[in-house]
């Protein structure tokens, strides 16, 4: 495995370490579980879409916990009784746990669970205090940037 040297941008960069420390932590977050498959969509300048594979999970299985910068969804399968007996399970029936870092200010504004897709919409929403504002030299006057993502990011 590579290893990337972060320490030139540590020194000039104030603040980021919080994104330094995912990047370096990413490698070691258990690469080899894959289940469920997901996918990530721009869906807008400050919209996504996560979307999981969970088919034979019920609403009442998954449960979806929005945390400061994190997103938690937990699915259980209880275990059913078959009248019948099984020759083969094919059908993964096997409980998960996908974490998902959030960047600041982003929100879970929807999930829905139809054909076995769990799709769950996420908003970024910047506060007004947190935007660029213009300050006028020798005077009181602040007024916010139109446009401004840079503070967003």
């Amino acid at each position: 495995m590579n290893r990337i040297d972060f320490s030139p941008y540590r020194r000039t960069m104030v603040g980021f370490d919080r994104l330094f420390d995912m990047i370096e932590n990413q490698g070691r977050v258990n690469p080899g579980d894959k289940y469920p498959p997901f996918n990530i969509e721009r869906r807008g300048a400050d919209a996504y879409r996560i979307t999981l594979a969970v088919a034979g999970f019920k609403p009442a299985d998954i449960d979806i916990t929005a945390q400061a910068n994190l997103l938690v969804i937990k699915g259980h399968k209880p275990e059913e009784a078959v009248d019948g007996e099984m020759l083969h399970i094919g059908i993964a029936q096997r409980g998960f746990e996908r974490r998902f870092e959030l960047a600041d200010y982003v929100r879970v504004d929807a999930a829905d669970l139809a054909d076995g897709l769990l799709v769950i919409d996420l908003v970024r929403e910047v506060p007004e205090a947190m935007k660029p504002k213009k300050i006028a030299i020798g005077g009181n006057t602040l007024s916010v940037v139109e446009g401004g993502d840079s503070a967003a990011a």
